[in-house]
């Protein structure tokens, strides 16, 4: 299933139905009066988040969404029926923004949350509405009111413990499935990973974290540059950062500024967020030019920076070790204070 993270759809909730004229004609019942019942209620259009989809992909082809208008009136003081609601399912994790791109509405990050994006417009009254002791044979009903409608744009952003992030080529993807059961395209030329991917690292039976894989970032990536820094959006949410920086690359230093600049180009919080550094492909290195860009990336950073292959495995668990309790800690802080 292809990826999506971005798209526009129209909703369009459902009139409401209209209220009737009528009188009461019975044998042997003179000056029956009205009884012209009201309209129905117009449909909703309900946002629902839903566990089994991680992807916006089914809105490229279903674009427009409206729900039904309500059933009018009738004799017999009947009123009209209330039209269903138009329930749509979005990925745990969607936002649903204005037409605007800037003003959010709704922030669907749990399954099963709900909004009502668009009411219903409510039935117009029958005639028996307007009865009384001075008006006994109204002729007046009214139209339904009207549904509403607007443009919205649905922005997925992953629910994740751990984002990834770093240079294209600096090891992610083959450290993603390494600690997971994910399986991303790993090859030895840059921008191999094009969309996000998720993976879940068990430690233990009670112990479990989602890590993010990124498209890796270049220097002007918040001006477009490469794949541009869009995907950073999937990594706001993350309780740590973890920056696999390539060792045997050498400008160790550099590559790191360069993703802290992105970090902070993109805002969202991301430069403010936990980091823990991690030197990659240590196999590639002396020990020597090991303990050298450590302490030069320490210096620059510091942060302590932790060394590891993940190619080779070394230095992993106890990686994983730090995320989890990192992450552990801001579970507990989350319960906590619950926003």
């Amino acid at each position: 299933m292809k990826f999506l993270d971005q798209a526009k759809i129209y909703v369009r909730s459902g009139d409401g139905g209209d209220g009737v004229t009528a009188f009461r004609r019975e044998k042997y019942i003179e000056f029956g009066g009205p009884d012209g019942g009201n309209g129905g209620r117009g449909g909703d259009i309900i946002f629902e988040a839903v566990p089994n989809l991680n992807t916006l992909i089914d809105f490229r082809y279903t674009q427009h969404f409206r729900a039904r208008k309500g059933g009018n009136g009738a004799g017999s003081d009947r009123t009209g029926a209330a039209a269903s609601p138009v329930i749509i399912k979005v990925p745990i994790g969607t936002q649903i923004m204005d037409d605007d791109r800037v003003t959010l509405l709704a922030d669907l990050d749990e399954a099963g949350k709900r909004i009502t994006l668009c009411r219903g417009g409510d039935g117009g009254y029958g005639n028996a509405h307007f009865k009384s002791s001075t008006n006994r044979a109204p002729r007046r009903s009214d139209k339904g009111w009207p549904g509403e409608e607007r443009w919205v744009w649905l922005r997925l952003k992953l629910i994740a413990d751990v984002g990834l992030v770093g240079l294209p080529n600096a090891g992610k993807s083959t450290f993603l499935s390494v600690v997971s059961a994910a399986k991303p395209k790993i090859a030895d030329y840059p921008f191999t990973t094009l969309h996000p991917q998720l993976g879940v690292v068990r430690l233990s039976m009670t112990e479990e974290f989602v890590v993010a894989d990124i498209p890796g970032l270049i220097e002007g990536a918040h001006e477009g540059t490469g794949l541009g820094d869009r995907f950073l959006g999937h990594v706001e949410r993350c309780a740590v950062l973890l920056h696999l920086i390539d060792g045997a690359a050498g400008s160790v230093v550099d590559a790191w500024r360069t993703i802290r600049h992105e970090l902070a180009a993109y805002d969202g919080g991301l430069a403010e967020k936990p980091e823990i550094i991690a030197l990659n492909k240590m196999d590639a290195m002396t020990p020597r030019e090991a303990s050298s860009r450590r302490a030069a990336l320490e210096k620059a950073s510091g942060a302590p920076v932790v060394l590891i292959s993940a190619a080779t495995h070394q230095g992993v668990p106890e990686l994983l070790r730090m995320l989890q309790n990192q992450v552990t800690e801001n579970r507990k802080n989350a319960d906590k204070n619950p926003t």
